[in-house]
């Protein structure tokens, strides 16, 4: 059956007016019906978190995980049935900084999927505490007197360790958007697309305005496949931040790579019962 923007669903929203949320599942809902995916054949997955909320709003296979913990089911899932295409979406705080190390590893994994993170540099569910992205020196309700430690830099370190495909977007432009989520679905490995997302409630320093007057978009002579260029952008954030595809390599996915994984989906694959029972009887 044809994917339509219709047939993904229109549901009402707990996100507060004029958040980032909001345009990031526009942009999501176009590029699935521009990729030409079948909803059945995509698993969408999310951690803990207002952005993890995602899942609720469209009609697709949803699996809502833990704090951190989107990333392990993503990659499960791909493993499990690699006909289905995978996107996992959360925030900054849930990729970042409780699901940090799933992030590391999902990148040195390369496991084919995407994981879109809703970046708006605050923890928007949890009442406006510090995130990972969160800039030196702003002061939020639980760093009154202003956040002492150093920001994290998420694309720098993807670009630093020769993630398959890094781009960053804005939710303000959702053509933008759009563009980025479909190149990182088409690409053959770990994607990630960084979204700057402003939140309304909690972040008045990171606002809309605040990313329309930095976002650029990345010069078209940029080769993403130049990892010292890859490096120079991914490292600009102030003034400008620049927008686009900023890194991309063809290294080999997961399933490409080692043999035993099943190709296609699990249940299809035939039960070895001669291999079992060797198994078990290692244990005797």
């Amino acid at each position: 059956m044809t994917t339509t923007i219709e047939s993904l669903g229109t549901f009402e929203t707990s996100w507060c007016p004029g958040c980032g949320n909001h345009d990031i599942m526009k942009a999501l809902r176009q590029a699935i019906v521009g990729l030409g995916l079948e909803a059945h054949k995509v698993a969408h997955v999310s951690g803990i978190g207002q952005a993890a909320k995602a899942p609720h709003y469209i009609r697709l296979n949803g699996f809502n995980g833990l704090h951190g913990r989107s990333l392990p089911p993503a990659q499960a899932i791909r493993l499990c049935n690699s006909e289905l295409t995978v996107i996992a979406q959360s925030g900054d705080g849930c990729n970042y900084g409780e699901g940090g190390n799933h992030f590391l590893a999902a990148i040195r994994r390369n496991v084919d999927m995407t994981l879109l993170v809703h970046d708006n540099q605050i923890y928007g569910l949890t009442k406006g505490q510090a995130s990972p992205t969160t800039g030196e020196g702003q002061v939020t309700k639980s760093q009154p007197g202003g956040v002492t430690s150093a920001p994290f830099n998420p694309v720098a370190v993807a670009v630093a360790m020769r993630c398959g495909f890094v781009a960053r977007s804005f939710s303000g432009n959702v053509e933008h958007l759009q563009a980025m989520i479909e190149a990182a679905v088409r690409h053959r490995g770990f994607s990630l697309v960084d979204i700057f997302s402003p939140c309304v409630s909690f972040n008045k320093v990171n606002t809309f305005g605040w990313y329309r007057q930095r976002c650029r978009e990345i010069d078209a002579s940029h080769d993403p496949t130049d990892w010292n260029a890859a490096m120079r952008i991914a490292d600009t954030f102030g003034d400008v931040l620049p927008i686009g595809v900023i890194y991309r390599n063809e290294r080999p996915p997961l399933d490409e790579r080692v043999s035993y994984i099943a190709k296609g989906p699990l249940g299809r694959q035939a039960v070895r019962h001669d291999v079992l029972r060797d198994i078990m009887a290692s244990y005797m």
